[in-house]
């Protein structure tokens, strides 16, 4: 029997010990910080809770536009108010059902779990402290932690990362963004919505830089109208501590006051300590495990997958990393982690969702493509529901009308981005789409009909 020794229970760890469990290896999983990691204990399960609770804050808030007439909003003036010792625990509570939820999974499926700090001793020892465990494969899933400045270094009390979010009994009153790429996008939107006085702190020319540019900017303009201030094309040079808050000192001399200064300003991977030069596994810039695309390290037997690779940070990626490492790994047949299919999002409000190729890829010529960009606001569902900002955009090959990838801003652009992933993944057609059956009315029927303005339009 195969024994497989996976050092890490996020979602590349305990979803690679699933697959090799089911191949019939004998797993056992070494975790430090609960199962689920630091996707689901603090990280992507719980900003995504809070960020629920945002979402319900906004529509409360804008109910009037549907003829709901709340009194203790709109007669009094009063303002929506949240509660955020009561949001917190929720949050937390959530997280840790999640994980223990997945360590349930994991035993049943005979994993063995053990907690503790593991250091591989080489490509086919792992050791926990004292215990030796013997491996055929190794999978490193050991994640990333939160960067930080040595001009601002994070207490937990006024300078946070967003680990520390989750044990704030009071509301920010005044919040500094530091970092407006997709993790310092989503907290900053999700907190002007729950009441703070919000400004983000944006190193280039727009929010989201890496991002699809109407999107960023159709996201940008939402901030703004909602009370955000957006301090663009300057850094935060250092953090200090007051009396009562902090002040931030940016790049072009201003500064700015506020109540707490959350820092998102990327991620470190967790590769440290774990004797990973000394048996050969070789380490790209900054840190990260190098992998090829069926997550093989430069150590024969020795995988990795998730954070601590670099490799497109999502806990979906991770995932899969992680099931190819054991399909690899344990001789079955499996196909190359293809990033083109990734399809990823942004959880502001609206959300934003792509997929594939991009339209800069068509204006730049990297691709022979060609592109439609559909408005929400022309949309039936949309109008019924008052939802003016977004669009639906989808790009396609030239000539043959193979769909390359596509855009979504609007909501619940996470799920309706779901179909264009599946013509990206599977090589469909503008043609295919528009010929396939969307209810109307739909936010989803924007997709179909994109594809058909795509299907009757004449290549140039």
């Amino acid at each position: 029997m195969t024994k497989v020794v996976i050092i890490g229970g996020g979602p590349g760890g305990y979803e690679a010990a699933l697959v090799a469990a089911q191949l019939g290896a004998d797993v056992t999983v070494v975790d430090r910080d609960g199962i689920g990691g630091a996707c689901v204990l603090t990280d992507c399960v719980p900003s995504k809770s809070l960020i629920a609770t945002s979402t319900r804050t906004t529509y409360v808030r804008e109910a009037d536009i549907l003829g709901i007439n709340i009194p203790s909003i709109h007669e009094d003036k009063a303002e929506v108010e949240v509660d955020i010792s009561q949001v917190n625990p929720r949050i937390k509570d959530l997280a840790q059902a999640q994980s223990e939820d997945t360590r349930k999974r994991l035993v049943k499926e005979g994993v063995k779990v053990i907690e503790g700090e593991a250091r591989l001793v080489d490509p086919h020892i792992v050791a926990v402290g004292e215990q030796r465990l013997r491996a055929d494969v190794v999978l490193l899933a050991t994640g990333a932690h939160p960067r930080e400045l040595p001009t601002a270094k994070p207490d937990g009390e006024r300078i946070l990362t967003w680990r520390h979010l989750y044990d704030l009994e009071e509301l920010p009153e005044r919040l500094i963004v530091v970092g407006s790429g997709v993790t310092g996008a989503e907290f900053a939107s999700a907190y002007q919505s729950l009441g703070s006085d919000v400004s983000l702190v944006s190193s280039r020319e727009r929010v989201m830089p890496t991002q699809d540019a109407d999107a960023a900017e159709v996201l940008e303009e939402v901030f703004m109208r909602r009370g955000m201030t957006v301090l663009s094309q300057t850094r935060a040079e250092s953090v200090r501590r007051t009396d009562d808050g902090v002040v931030v000192t940016l790049s072009d001399g201003r500064t700015v006051e506020g109540s707490h200064c959350l820092m998102t300003v990327g991620m470190i991977p967790n590769t440290e300590g774990l004797g990973l030069e000394e048996a050969g596994v070789r380490l790209a810039q900054g840190g990260f495990v190098e992998v090829d695309r069926v997550s093989r390290t430069t150590v024969p037997g020795v995988y990795a997958a998730g954070d601590c690779t670099g490799v497109n940070m999502l806990a979906s990626v991770a995932a899969m990393q992680g099931r190819i490492a054991m399909w690899h790994a344990l001789g079955e047949a499996v196909s190359p982690l293809k990033l083109s299919t990734v399809a990823s999002t942004v959880f502001t409000h609206p959300e934003l969702a792509a997929v594939g190729a991009s339209e800069d890829d068509v204006r730049s010529g990297r691709i022979d493509g060609r592109s439609v960009t559909l408005p929400l606001n022309t949309n039936p569902r949309a109008k019924m529901n008052e939802v003016k900002d977004g669009f639906v955009k989808l790009i396609c090959r030239q000539h043959t009308g193979i769909v390359l990838g596509g855009v979504i801003v609007g909501p619940r652009a996470s799920e309706l981005i779901l179909a264009v992933s599946v013509a990206v993944q599977q090589r469909l057609t503008v043609d295919d789409l528009a010929h396939t059956f969307a209810v109307y009315p739909s936010l989803s029927g924007s997709v179909t009909e994109a594809a058909r303005s795509l299907m009757l339009a004449s290549p140039e």
